[in-house]
């Protein structure tokens, strides 16, 4: 086990954490992110619980670090990575997550012909990237208001990466905020970039390829590049969270 210093914010219990991650239909979503590169987990928090986690945003001691999007050209709006530990429930449900997409990540990279594979527990995948110098936590909290988004981009800290993440939507669309979708771009070789805009609700999270995936051709599988951002907020504030399996440097 990682160990770290801080207290925990303590929201709901692990077992509820476990129970709501295996009722997932993970069928679904595994043949879902080989379509389409990315799949809706309906309601993986309660509202109370996104409340209480967009709550600790002015919060800084739960943050090791703050980006304001505009100064680095990432777009408008800004994010915070969490420190260690983690808010309980974001700890809960990163290895409850990983154990469920882990298997979709070691298929997809045979089938692109890489030969990285993860193991079984987020746990021993996390000292991999320790082990590499890359030991800073990646969760974040995103906050926009009217006219932020989010450029596209790629989340990839280093040189171990896992290739799935997911962001959860803590805000309600049309009472918190309008517009601001979740969208998904895919550049095959020799084609135009496709878009696809995920549709969220208070409480659901999108899986999605953080870098690229593969897809089936007439002469086998290929590569395609993956990039992810959030469309122009028209007005009110929304809050995310993005829960990556892989730390940074």
């Amino acid at each position: 086990m990682i160990a770290h210093a801080k207290k925990i914010v303590r929201t709901v219990p692990s077992s509820d954490v476990a129970a709501r991650v295996e009722a997932i239909d993970w069928a679904r979503v595994e043949s879902e992110l080989d379509a389409q590169g990315c799949a809706v987990l309906k309601q993986l928090l309660t509202p109370e619980e996104c409340r209480r986690l967009a709550a600790l945003y002015p919060d800084d001691s739960h943050f090791r670090s703050r980006i304001v999007m505009a100064r680095h050209g990432f777009g408008r709006g800004e994010y915070k990575y969490f420190s260690y530990p983690l808010p309980d429930i974001i700890a809960q449900l990163r290895p409850e997550l990983y154990a469920r997409l882990r298997g979709i990540a070691n298929r997809w990279n045979e089938a692109m012909g890489i030969d990285i594979r993860y193991p079984e527990r987020h746990e021993a995948f996390l000292k991999r990237c320790h082990d590499a110098g890359q030991t800073r936590p990646t969760p974040l909290l995103l906050q926009y208001e009217a006219g932020d988004y989010n450029c596209l981009h790629q989340d990839l800290y280093g040189e171990h990466v896992f290739p799935l993440q997911v962001a959860i939507l803590l805000s309600a669309p049309g009472r918190d905020f309008e517009g601001g979708e979740f969208v998904l771009t895919e550049q095959r070789p020799r084609m135009q970039s496709r878009a696809e805009v995920v549709a969220l609700c208070q409480g659901d999270a999108v899986a999605f390829a953080v870098h690229h995936r593969p897809v089936q051709g007439t002469r086998g599988p290929y590569r395609v590049n993956m990039r992810h951002g959030v469309s122009r907020l028209r007005a009110g504030h929304r809050h995310t969270v993005g829960v990556i399996f892989h730390d940074a440097k």
